[in-house]
């Protein structure tokens, strides 16, 4: 297929060229020809000198105004390509899971830029994060249906991203029905997550690794996890023994989640509706002490404009959870933001532990599971970040 030519300005190709999946506009070539093209379009992308570089997608109006598919310059992106993408992404989770729950697709880590897409057995949560991804959702859908077949896809188009591409936000339906939330499994844990309402995609698998950690740390301990969402430390601490189970988070819906999935698996797990600064500090002034404290918040820092006042949150916190952990005992701390990076949150977990008068040592350090690879050129897309710290 014929796709429009889109060059480099001069001296722009050398970063495309060692690897990396972007070109930024600055990068671009933005003459007549390139601002008349519809967000989205496919192209070929090439140097300033006319050297082929690859096919990708086009946005005008985007700071990352193309996104490579790949380096073959004669390349057809339609149905066929995009499921043989999506085998290859299937192969891999297959080879790491045994159950069919898990993030089927990574973005360009998956070599399908601009898309995420969660398993939940035979539903799908799918979110598109670029124009020319969301002109491509025919024939996506048309692979998804051909490669897995699934009862029901929902469409979690209601992401900040979308915004920087100038799309719309929507939330809808696109294959089968939805009668409530769906039920998927992890590391033995069942759980119910909702892909129409709930946050994000519905489940954070990407915390798989950590919940697995806790888990195996938890038996006959007392454990508190702040931010539950939909329960997820806390289901995991609960079923694998632990003696009691607080968990706090200030969305009644979530929370009801939580509790359903709790019942599924048979383990108690309490509850409470409550805002997560005010509970940890009355808590601690009253005395509570717990052998292991969770805390995983939503971003605190969405934009970089959000930094200075973010990052303190991250301080604070790690102040207050501090206080309600038993000598001895166990403090993890995460931060879902891409903006801070690893050395900037550790820095102020430090402070934060300082500030409460404790002291201790970090055990472990993480990020998101496999199901979540990191694109060798795209570091700073490895988002998630947590420490597991014993304090004196």
């Amino acid at each position: 297929m014929t796709y429009p030519t889109l060059h480099l300005r001069p001296g722009q190709g050398r970063r495309i060229g060692l690897g990396h999946p972007w070109a930024f506009s600055n990068e671009v070539r933005m003459d007549p020809a390139a601002k008349a093209l519809e967000p989205g379009a496919l192209v070929r992308l090439a140097s300033a000198e006319g050297k082929p570089l690859g096919t990708a997608m086009f946005n005008p109006h985007s700071l990352i105004a193309a996104r490579l598919f790949t380096r073959d310059a004669e390349a057809t992106i339609d149905r066929a390509f995009l499921q043989a993408r999506l085998a290859s992404a299937l192969a891999l989770r297959e080879r790491l899971f045994a159950a069919p729950c898990y993030r089927l697709v990574h973005g360009e880590a998956d070599d399908l830029p601009g898309l995420v897409i969660d398993r939940y057995g035979d539903a799908l949560s799918v979110q598109v994060n670029a124009a020319g991804m969301e002109r491509l959702l025919p024939e996506l859908l048309q692979a998804l249906d051909a490669l897995l077949g699934p009862r029901a896809v929902v469409l979690r188009n209601d992401g900040g991203a979308r915004g920087l591409e100038h799309l719309e936000s929507y939330v809808r339906v696109a294959k089968g029905a939805l009668d409530g939330p769906v039920e998927g499994e992890s590391d033995g844990v069942r759980f119910l997550a909702d892909l129409a309402g709930g946050q994000k995609t519905g489940w954070f698998f990407d915390q798989a690794p950590a919940r697995r950690l806790v888990a195996g740390l938890a038996r006959d301990r007392r454990v508190l996890d702040v931010y539950c969402h939909t329960g997820g430390f806390a289901l995991a601490a609960a079923k694998a023994g632990a003696r009691d189970v607080l968990a706090l988070d200030s969305s009644a819906e979530a929370l009801e989640l939580a509790a359903r999935s709790a019942r599924l698996n048979d383990v108690a797990v309490r509850f409470d509706k409550t805002d997560a600064f005010s509970a940890l500090a009355a808590r601690g002034q009253g005395g509570e002490r717990w052998d292991i404290v969770v805390c995983d918040p939503p971003s605190f820092v969405k934009s970089k404009r959000d930094y200075e006042s973010g990052i303190r949150g991250y301080r604070k916190l790690a102040r207050l959870a501090a206080v309600l952990v038993e000598p001895g005992g166990l403090l993890l701390l995460a931060s879902c933001s891409y903006h801070v990076d690893p050395p900037g949150f550790a820095a102020e977990i430090a402070r934060g532990i300082a500030a409460a008068g404790r002291s201790g040592r970090i055990l472990w350090s993480g990020g998101a599971g496999p199901d979540h690879p990191t694109h060798p050129m795209l570091p700073e897309t490895a988002y998630l970040k947590w420490q597991v710290l014993q304090l004196d």
